[in-house]
């Protein structure tokens, strides 16, 4: 199962408009993930936010799904700049961690 995280920069002045359409998405994308997903801001930044997704058992079918969301809910009306979507997968806790300690 992989997750991914989408982060990207609000306009403050729309920050009521983006809350109510990011959640619209999320619950719009919940179909493709295990976990319902989420949104999260920054700690010292308040108009970085994060959207987060875990248990996605078909990636391109979610990217898919995620970039259609976007456009249905008009994201690009209180972003500043791009939504920059990132894929990871668990670490395998056996496998050392490159340039860990002692590297």
């Amino acid at each position: 199962m992989e997750c991914a995280y989408v982060y990207y920069r609000i306009d403050p002045a729309q920050a009521a408009l983006a809350a109510g359409r990011v959640d619209a998405l999320l619950g719009a994308m919940a179909e493709h993930c295990g976990p319902p997903p989420r949104r999260l801001i920054r700690c010292d930044d308040p108009a970085t936010w994060m959207e987060i997704f875990e248990g996605i058992a078909d990636f391109k079918r979610f990217e898919a799904a995620l970039n259609a969301c976007a456009e249905t809910f008009n994201c690009a009306a209180f972003t500043r700049g791009d939504r920059h979507l990132e894929c990871f997968v668990p670490a395998n806790p056996t496998t050392p961690p490159v340039n860990g300690p002692g590297r």
